[in-house]
């Protein structure tokens, strides 16, 4: 999910919009200084990365939006189950807090307005005023805390990553999209029922280690980036890419990995 399509989709969603991401897009410099992210395009026009934002609240308020429209883009997929799931952004001006959902709300009906943020120790301060999912501060928690490089995290109980979380694997690198999990992956085998404690929590922060994605066995599937369109995306990718696995797996047939020197960084 790219800041494009995240914005298309608040738009789309008749959430509070951002500015135009046409305002975004420059024309391309030089090849020798051409941003790393513009290798991938062509057309003589630079793609549009993350906006640096001086004001910490505007891009609170950026990242708020960005964060409902994952919600609205999550339930579409079907990965609402119940009151089970969350999405955590750290916030920019308080980075010892976090915003997350409120709790037995569906995703679809989420706005940025409806965002609760709470502390280290899981009480709110700012945003709504609602309860939250104990497991989803407890997971979340443990996750910001453990990684500062980390701004955002998402965890449902969508129904591939169930399916293959069963087995305890990670996932094989068995075509280009799954190249992006290449060395990115960790694997949480002791699953303990649902997270209430915090010794499960940071039992699972500990597994993820430096890794984006962790497949939590009997459970489902959680990813981690900078920014929450990273995250989000990085969820609808491995979804998708357990989903195809599964297939694969139920051909019976001998399936080949994608080797390393050819499939690098998903090209």
């Amino acid at each position: 999910m790219s800041a494009v399509t995240t914005t298309a989709a608040m738009q789309s969603l008749t959430l509070d919009t951002v500015p135009s991401t046409q305002a975004l897009v420059q024309p391309a410099a030089g090849i020798e200084s051409q941003k790393p992210q513009d290798a991938f395009a062509t057309g003589g026009y630079s793609f549009p990365g993350i906006p640096h934002f001086d004001d910490p609240y505007k891009k609170r308020q950026w990242q708020l939006e960005h964060m409902a429209a994952a919600f609205r883009v999550f339930a579409r997929k079907g990965y609402s189950e119940g009151t089970a799931g969350h999405i955590s952004v750290r916030d920019p001006v308080d980075r010892n807090t976090f915003w997350i959902n409120p709790f037995g709300e569906h995703f679809g009906m989420l706005k940025a307005s409806d965002m609760v943020q709470i502390n280290e120790e899981g009480q709110v301060v700012g945003g709504r005023r609602a309860a939250v999912n104990t497991a989803g501060f407890r997971i979340h928690g443990a996750i910001h805390k453990a990684r500062p490089d980390i701004n955002a995290a998402c965890h449902t109980h969508s129904p591939y990553g169930k399916a293959w979380a069963t087995f305890g694997r990670p996932l094989d690198i068995i075509s280009q999209d799954t190249c992006t999990f290449r060395g990115i992956q960790a694997v949480y085998q002791n699953f303990g029922g649902i997270v209430l404690e915090s010794d499960e929590s940071e039992r699972i922060a500990e597994t993820l280690g430096a890794n984006r994605v962790a497949i939590l066995q009997n459970h489902g599937i959680l990813t981690c980036g900078a920014t929450v369109d990273e995250a989000a995306y990085l969820f609808t990718l491995m979804e998708r890419s357990c989903e195809i696995q599964l297939l694969v797996e139920s051909s019976g047939l001998p399936k080949k990995c994608a080797p390393p020197p050819r499939f690098q960084n998903g090209k």
